[in-house]
């Protein structure tokens, strides 16, 4: 059967880009083993400063909106929310943070992002007060993967499956089974390390642990960044994390860490009662080793293309680099240096 495109992956990278490509006419077919992802267990936060110096993300005036109107599509068609826009507050451990984004303030490109420095909230403990950041929220990516999993399963364009790399032939013809796609994308995640053509790319995997529960008491409806987050899902209902680890990359939980993410929330928020842990979960992240996305076409191989690499801020980029990415498909656009694995063509030398 001849096709498009053949995705593999059915992580959010994959999911947009999928979609995107649908909507534009074509013939697409994912494949996935169905195995729990990094998206699956992300908390999917959208958060435009970050770090101690109170950076910009890279092109956030950009990502941002492209990614908003994009979740705000899905809403309406799925008639289901996905991105959940709540303030975070972010409480400010020293002397030294106070300054750094007290002249983010007087920056103008940064207006948008940070609001005021305000006192401690009631029950927070937070003894050099709390940074209000705007433009924040999650996006709901279980939810959201599932919606899209069963339109793609509607449309006969889903297969369930473990793909093997030496199931594709490249000649005479690019095929996978009984598939003849025009190219196949690859949105693996952190299991791009084990492709025999992209695995030369400098990824860092970092396995990140997450943690939703049940409070005794109502929880305060903002995000909290203290290092780890919080993040509340309802009146009741939480989710903290993560961790970070680049030692054990599995997928295995840890009862270690999961003390340590409760430590460190109850220093910040001593009234929180924790009545009833809920889930438990372990990702493996597909972070880079220059923080920027691996997109684009294999240099001897134009046939293979990879979209990978966004890491803890995929929520943020993947919407406009999918259309971006299908803008380059169809249309020969081109992608921007910062993120086109070309920037490493002497590795596939």
């Amino acid at each position: 059967m001849e096709i498009d495109y053949l995705i593999i992956g059915q992580g959010l990278a994959g999911s947009l880009l999928a979609w995107e490509l649908i909507q534009r006419d074509k013939k697409v077919i994912i494949v996935d083993n169905n195995r729990l992802n990094a998206s699956q267990v992300a908390a999917g936060l959208i958060n435009p400063v970050t770090g101690m110096r109170f950076v910009k993300s890279t092109d956030v005036d950009t990502l941002l909106p492209s990614a908003l109107d994009y979740y705000q599509n899905l809403s309406l068609y799925f008639k289901q929310a996905f991105y959940i826009e709540k303030p975070m507050l972010r409480l400010l451990r020293n002397d030294k943070e106070i300054t750094a984004c007290t002249k983010r303030f007087k920056d103008s490109q940064y207006k948008n992002y940070l609001a005021e420095i305000v006192p401690t909230s009631t029950g927070i403990n937070a003894s050099h007060g709390i940074l209000k950041q705007n433009n924040t929220g999650y996006l709901l990516t279980s939810p959201l993967l599932e919606a899209l999993k069963s339109y793609f399963i509607s449309l006969n364009a889903y297969i369930k499956t473990e793909l093997h790399y030496d199931e594709i032939s490249l000649s005479p013809t690019l095929q996978w089974k009984n598939f003849k796609p025009k190219q196949i994308i690859f949105c693996e995640g952190h299991s791009a390390t084990q492709n025999p053509w992209f695995s030369v790319l400098p990824f860092q995997l970092v396995k990140g642990e997450i943690i939703t529960a049940l409070s005794k008491h109502v929880i305060p409806q903002s995000i909290l960044n203290y290092g780890h987050w919080f993040i509340p899902l309802d009146n009741h209902q939480f989710r903290t994390g993560a961790s970070f680890d680049r030692d054990n990359i599995n997928s295995n939980i840890s009862d270690e860490v999961k003390t340590k993410l409760f430590e460190s929330l109850q220093q910040v928020y001593p009234t929180l009662t924790v009545e009833q842990v809920i889930k438990h979960q372990a990702g493996i992240r597909p972070t880079t080793q220059d923080k920027m996305p691996f997109i684009g076409q294999h240099p001897h191989h134009p046939e293979f293309f990879i979209f990978n690499g966004f890491g803890a801020k995929g929520s943020l980029q993947i919407p406009w680099h999918c259309q971006n990415l299908a803008d380059k498909l169809l249309n020969n656009q081109t992608i921007p240096q910062s993120s086109n694995i070309n920037r490493y063509y002497s590795l596939f030398l």
